[in-house]
């Protein structure tokens, strides 16, 4: 622990990625705006509070000593909400101005990353979607002409995408296959007995391997079994190879162009190539080991659809059968829908599935709890009251939920630390799948894998203790110590963990803090509606119109800091790309870029083969002005 607190940030970029030191800054963040709120808080509103002597004189109303210091102990009317008034811009402007410096800070690492890091595919490739059909051409053909003819100088090769989507999971299917046969084969090698399973015949030939208990199916010597499935998966695998290759609907109408230099292909990524807008889409293309390639093969005009289908079967669906669930399989059942959605990369998943679950952590269990909860434990007390003494009951009760609320919330909180705990004690893990589950060399690496920041769970997690904190701060101020306590823990268990245990699964060089920032903000929108809500109920004249601004001045800055920093998020300067291209020729003037990607965008299933070598061009050729067609118009 000592060692990762100490390792400067340059190094940690160095070592574990800009995306894992970006999210480590976010519960940095977190004690950066909550800490001092709970300074002024502490030393202005508290004394306040406590002094207003109100819930003493309310009859039949359970609270106790930590309501005493809540905004419910201030009597209605009273001038002392002015304080909480003034407190919530204080709130508000400290806030503003930690969220703008981060901003500003993120946007330099950026930056400076992006300037500084080491050649990778994708910064000489873009990809290109929804090419249009062509009556002469392939699809092949077509893309290598449309580019030949608009980026005659810039242009050096590309790469089709060929759905391979059955081919995968055949291929991952003779994976596990060959697991099981070595797993036997070991057997039999410690104990010179041939081992035995249990196999089940269909029609057409085919066979299931069957694990209960060794009383059904038919008993096959296992490791012929197993040997005789490998062979058909082999034979099935190659003709699947060839299938996919000569078939030309297996093509999908996208591709990956690579340029000969990062400014061209941030030319191509970050303009329209056609008159017609819905064609020859370009974006940057994602880092191949961040590429999910089940997605590609999904037609371009059906991701709309698909995108709207999901969006309504969160908003309508979803609310019902969540309360049939655990909790816990959420994130898993959202990251689901957004593969749904057909992104095309890893990390556009993990973004997209993090909107998700907190959308879902901001309606259905903060509303949820606070609104509902609080409306249906006060029904009873309703019927039985005066309409004059209902507006009371309302301001008292909002604020006295906060201590069920903060309790539950923390409770799932370090509930999440303490599974990353035990994440740091690798080795009981290690033996106990090793006693369990491993069967050969493969499982016991499958074993050791410890793991991947998972951005699409904690993230919302760690926007909703934000919430928390933003929300009671002006009204329930005694609970910040608990958030400030949760962040600072998890700092330091998720700084260790990103430098001794985790595996980066991809780099997106911390695209993510757009999300961040713009859910910080609506986070800070709702403490503002809450409290004009609450104070609404105390009978403060004027307290909405004192309050309006708030949330107005909170609009304004999300459009003032979306302008300044987002394009360094979504775009590459032209500047930055030349530049690195000079610097490049300069030190490495023989460096043969062709093969250099020559492999990079290659699906999986294909790895290695000679299929894809591109037609190597000779001087003259990249020279000509004229390009090859077999068009007959």
């Amino acid at each position: 622990m000592p060692a990762a607190l100490r390792m400067p940030e340059l190094e940690l970029i160095d070592h574990a990625g800009l995306d894992s030191v970006v999210y480590i800054r976010i519960y940095l963040l977190g004690l950066k705006v909550i800490g001092p709120l709970a300074v002024l808080a502490f030393l202005v509103l508290v004394p306040v509070n406590w002094t207003g002597e109100t819930l003493e004189g309310v009859k039949n109303l359970a609270y106790n000593d930590i309501d005493k210091l809540s905004i419910s102990n201030v009597p209605d009317g009273s001038k002392r909400f002015w304080v909480h008034i003034v407190m919530s811009y204080v709130f508000a402007l400290w806030t503003f101005y930690v969220l703008y410096v981060e901003y500003k800070e993120v946007a330099a690492m950026r930056l400076r990353y992006l300037a500084s890091e080491n050649r990778r595919p994708g910064q000489f490739t873009v990809l290109v979607r929804n090419v249009p059909p062509d009556p002469d051409e392939t699809v092949s053909e077509h893309i290598e002409h449309f580019f030949r003819v608009n980026h005659p100088d810039s242009y050096l090769t590309h790469q089709v995408v060929y759905n391979a989507n059955k081919l995968a999971k055949l291929v991952q299917k003779k994976k596990s296959l060959q697991n099981w046969y070595t797993y036997y084969l070991n057997k039999y090698e410690r104990t010179s007995k041939r081992p035995t399973t249990r196999v089940i015949s269909l029609h057409n030939n085919l066979t299931i391997n069957v694990c209960f208990g060794g009383v059904v199916g038919t008993k096959v010597d296992a490791i012929d079994y197993y040997s005789s499935e490998i062979q058909k998966l082999s034979e099935a695998e190659a003709l699947g190879r060839e299938k996919v290759l000569s078939d030309p609907k297996a093509i999908v109408k996208a591709a990956f162009v690579s340029f000969k230099s990062r400014w061209a292909a941030a030319v191509c990524a970050q303009t329209q190539l056609s008159h017609n807008p819905t064609i020859w889409l370009t974006e940057w293309a994602p880092e191949p080991r961040d590429v999910y390639w089940r997605n590609l093969a999904i037609p371009y005009f059906d991701l709309t659809i698909r995108r709207k289908s999901v969006r309504s079967f969160i908003q309508g669906f979803l609310p019902g059968i969540v309360l049939k669930i655990f909790l816990i399989l959420l994130p898993t059942i959202l990251m689901m829908m957004s593969k749904v959605e057909g992104f095309s990369s890893r990390s556009s998943l993990d973004r997209r599935s993090a909107g998700k679950y907190h959308l879902f952590l901001l309606v259905n269990v903060f509303l949820g709890s606070i609104i509902t909860g609080t409306a249906f434990q006060q029904l009873k007390t309703f019927l039985h009251q005066p309409p004059t003494e209902i507006p009371k009951t309302v301001g008292e009760s909002i604020p006295m939920k906060a201590t069920f609320f903060i309790t539950y919330t923390m409770v799932d909180g370090w509930a999440g630390i303490a599974a990353e705990i035990l994440r740091l004690v690798p080795l009981v893990i290690f033996h106990l799948k090793n006693m369990f589950l491993v069967k050969t060399e493969q499982d016991r690496e499958e074993a050791m894998d410890p793991g991947c920041l998972n951005f699409a769970t904690y993230e919302p997690k760690i926007q909703f203790c934000f919430l928390l904190g933003l929300v009671y701060s002006a009204v329930t101020p005694v609970l910040l110590p608990f958030v400030i306590i949760f962040f600072a823990f998890s700092y330091v268990v998720f700084r260790h963990q990103v430098i001794n245990v985790y595996d980066q699964r991809y780099e997106s060089g911390g695209s993510f803090w757009p999300d961040v920032h713009r859910r910080l903000l609506i986070g800070l929108l709702i403490s503002q509606f809450l409290l004009m809500g609450l104070l609404s109920t105390k009978n403060i004249e004027k307290s909405t119109i004192a309050l309006l601004p708030l949330p107005i001045l909170t609009i304004w800055f999300h459009v003032y800091c979306k302008g300044r920093f987002q394009s360094a998020f979504v775009r590459f300067s032209l500047q930055d790309a030349m530049t690195k291209d000079t610097l490049e020729r300069a030190t490495e003037p023989n460096l043969n870029l062709r093969a250099y990607l020559k492999d990079a965008y290659v699906h999986p299933v294909f790895k290695g083969r000679s299929h894809f070598d591109s037609p190597l061009l000779v001087p003259d050729e990249e020279n000509n002005t004229l390009v090859l067609t077999r068009r007959s118009s």
